[in-house]
């Protein structure tokens, strides 16, 4: 058995990371709440250009565009959100092995990648995958300009030929316990990704200018910013959901240990106790 001064020390250190994993949680859960807000901040938006976009594909038929079209894929671009920091359960390694998965079925040199994230660069760096872009500390506070930076990105090596396919691999907020990995097709844009308009709706007459060719050629682009950004603030209330669960797994963990630790102490200092007495009982017997 541990000495009693081995134990108190064992517990003095538990008790420490017990308290720095109480404080994470209670930041993480406040910078949960701030991404839940932002992320329903970009809804309305992503919402009016992905009708816009559905209007226009229902109501154009025959419409033809390089950016719905399909095309041989020789090279496909993975955009794989992670975050920074570890300490985060699965969270990390839950959606770098989903998008692994999916490029494994293909030649890494077949393939391209932008990580937002340090976790997600370093996982693929030490498999060998060739990294275009990655994108480091923003993956807690993400920015439009982000979005919008890596959308221009994307959407210049689309239209060059560079790459053939764009596919979006993050991790979706249900809830706080809940947060799951998921990948989207991004390019060429999947049209059953828009609802059939109903009567009623087709009812409305409306006219694009020039063409509807050429409003899908500027309207795309923002529906996949938009897409990006969402994604980003998903994956943002995703890594600090995920991270509250971790610490707070954590903080009872460490507590349980104390309470084991505070009884092997309590038996080492009964045993100690018991020692004594039975010392002194036997020098008072010496005695006699």
């Amino acid at each position: 058995m541990a000495s009693m001064r081995e134990i108190k020390r064992r517990i003095r250190s538990v008790n420490s990371t017990g308290q720095i994993t109480k404080a994470m949680k209670l930041v993480s859960t406040v910078k949960m709440q701030k991404a839940r807000k932002d992320l329903e901040s970009t809804r309305p938006f992503f919402n009016i250009v992905q009708k816009t976009i559905s209007s226009i594909v229902n109501s154009s038929k025959g419409i033809s565009h390089p950016y719905l079209e399909q095309r041989e894929v020789k090279k496909t671009l993975y955009i794989v959100m992670a975050s920074d920091r570890g300490l985060a359960g699965g969270y990390n390694n839950n959606v770098c092995k989903l998008a692994l998965k999916y490029m494994e079925e293909r030649n890494k040199a077949d393939i391209e990648l932008i990580t937002v994230g340090r976790k997600a660069k370093d996982f693929f760096e030490r498999r060998g995958y060739k990294i275009n872009k990655a994108y480091i500390k923003i993956s807690e506070e993400p920015k439009y300009s982000n979005a919008k930076e890596i959308e221009e990105n994307i959407m210049q090596l689309y239209s060059e030929g560079k790459v053939d396919e764009v596919y979006l691999v993050y991790t979706s907020f249900k809830s706080t316990i809940d947060q799951k990995p998921m990948v989207k097709k991004l390019l060429p844009v999947d049209t059953s990704d828009f609802q059939e308009e109903s009567q009623e709706q087709r009812r409305t007459l409306m006219i694009y200018e020039p063409s509807p060719e050429s409003v899908l050629e500027y309207i795309i682009p923002k529906y996949i910013a938009s897409v990006i950004y969402g994604a980003m603030f998903e994956a943002a209330a995703s890594e600090q959901g995920a991270r509250m669960t971790a610490m707070d797994s954590a903080t009872k963990n460490a507590e349980e240990i104390i309470d084991n630790l505070t009884l092997h102490f309590n038996r080492a200092r009964q045993a100690a106790i018991t020692q004594e007495i039975t010392e002194v009982v036997s020098g008072a017997e010496a005695l006699k």
